[in-house]
This record gives structure tokens, sequence and C-alpha cells, in this order.
């Protein structure tokens, strides 16, 4: 701006100057004197003599006058107008002035806009990481139900499942339910697990575990078998390997100080029977979704 308000005043000094100086020495650049109407007579030529009795009666006819039009009147450079002058080349600084002014503010609340959009995407990152922090540890502090199968110690090809609490907090399971399905293999299972109605009982009563504790929720023995294939043809396909025997539920429980329903967790767990010519397995099974945690 310091570079450019010289240059600026100098070609208005130039422009603003180069008025007086026209309307001293007029359009044609002539004096400033203004010009005197000039009269003359135009020549009137003689008329011949005549032989004829009424030629002593005609009279001489009078001289014509052309008078050139007066010039236009020049205005005068009086104090006004040096005053009008000199206010024009202060408000044409004046107005250069303050459209730079202008253009400078306009960059300072630029610069600060950006500047304030930076400071808030990064209070936004801040608080997002804040929030992934606290979720973290509350789902640290949270109970988490984890479902094992253990076999029985005094009893051969007997097997329990087991829910326990791997969490820090105390958990409540309000809800446990189980199904089996007898499939060729697991590619044959619903893709979400798919439990049969049941009609409605009296709720049992929820099962508190404390960080540590487990609760079984699911028995089998190998003598079971039959009474689950509820036929002689799918026992036998079962025991010769020509399908297999499915076990899996979800456990429906929340933490034992949560009052909100929303703080329902669920745990699913799926199993798989191994017939043997003399002992059985049962192992855990099953595609991600029988095997999900929420």
């Amino acid at each position: 701006m310091s570079r450019r308000l010289p240059i600026l005043i100098a070609l208005l000094a130039l422009v603003l100057f180069s008025l007086p100086l026209r309307a001293q020495t007029g359009e044609a650049g002539t004096p400033r004197s203004s010009a005197v109407p000039i009269a003359h007579k135009a020549a009137v030529p003689a008329t011949p003599s005549s032989s004829d009795s009424d030629s002593s009666q005609s009279s001489a006819q009078p001289p014509q006058i052309i008078v050139n039009p007066p010039a236009a009147p020049v205005p005068e450079w009086g104090w006004r107008e040096q005053a009008t002058w000199a206010a024009s080349i202060v408000l044409a600084v004046l107005g250069y002035v303050g459209i730079m002014l202008a253009l400078r503010t306009l960059k300072r609340i630029e610069r600060h806009l950006e500047t304030s959009t930076t400071t808030a995407q990064a209070a936004l990152e801040s608080s997002s990481a804040a929030l992934s922090l606290a979720q973290a540890i509350a789902n640290s502090e949270r109970p988490w139900i984890v479902v094992t199968v253990e076999p029985f110690l005094t009893m051969e090809s007997s097997f329990k499942v087991m829910a326990a609490n791997r969490g820090r907090s105390p958990a409540r399971i309000i809800n446990a339910i189980d199904q089996v399905r007898v499939t060729h293999d697991e590619t044959q299972l619903p893709k979400t697990p798919e439990f049969d109605t049941t009609e409605k009982t009296d709720a049992p009563e929820p099962i508190v575990l404390l960080p540590g504790e487990a609760t079984g929720i699911w028995a089998f023995n190998r003598e079971d078998l039959a009474s689950i294939c509820k036929s002689a043809d799918a026992l036998r396909k079962v025991e010769r390997w020509q399908e297999t025997l499915f076990l899996y539920g979800r456990i429906t429980y929340m933490d034992l100080n949560a009052t909100d329903q929303s703080q329902v967790h669920e745990t699913f767990w799926c199993c798989r029977y191994i017939h043997g010519e003399k002992n059985s397995a049962l192992v855990m099974a099953g595609q991600p979704e029988y095997n999900k945690h929420s």
C-alpha cells in the first residue's frame, strides 16, 4: 500500500492539473482573452452605367455587414475551482486508502476464518478421540460373558456349556435360550441364528455373576443323543458322520448397576458334537454370526 499510494497521488494530480490548464488555454489552444467580433464590409460590385433615362432615379444599394459569431465563454479559474480541484484530489486519495484498508481487513478476516476452521477441526478430532477413549474405558469396566465347553470330571462323554463373566463388573443374566439342529455341515446352518418360538412362562430369576464367576447353561451326555435326534435314521446318520449335530444359543445380560434397558448386551455361542466309537467330544464351532458379542 505504501508503494502504490504515491503513484496514485501523482496520477490523480496529473489528470486534475490538466483540467485548469486546458481551461486557461481554451479548447483550441488560444489565449484566455475573449475574441472581439469583427465586422467587415462586403465588397459590392459596381453597377454598369445605363444610357436610359430612368438610370438617374435608381439609388445605390446599402453595403452588407457580416459579423463573426462571438467565441464561447471560457470559465474562469477562480478560488472555487481551485478548492474543488483540491477536494477532488483529497477525496480520491481517501477513497483509495479506504479501499486498501477494506481489502486488508478482508484478508485478515479470511485468515481469521481459516484459523478458526482449523481450530474447530482440531477440537472436533480431540473430542472424538476423548469419546473413543471414554468408550474404551467403559468397555473395559463392563461385564463380558464368555461361553466355553468343559467336560464333566465324573462322567465320560458328558459336557457342560459354561457362561463365565470375564469383565470387571458384576453381570446379571436376564435370558438364555438354546437350539439344537442337525445338518450336513456349518454351511447348512441359517446365516443368522434362528430359535424356535416357545410359549411364554414365568420369567426365571436373573443370575448374577461376579467377575470371574461362571455358571452352567447347558449339559449334554452321549446317552442324550438318541432323544435329541428323535429318530433312529437321524441317530445313525450322526453316528456315521453323515450329519452333524449343532448346539447354539444366546445369552442376554446387562450390568448389575445399569437401569436403562439400552445397556443390554448379548453373547452368541455354538458347539458341534463329534461322535466316537467309545468316546465323544463337544467343541466350539459355527460361523462368526454364531459366536459374537455385543
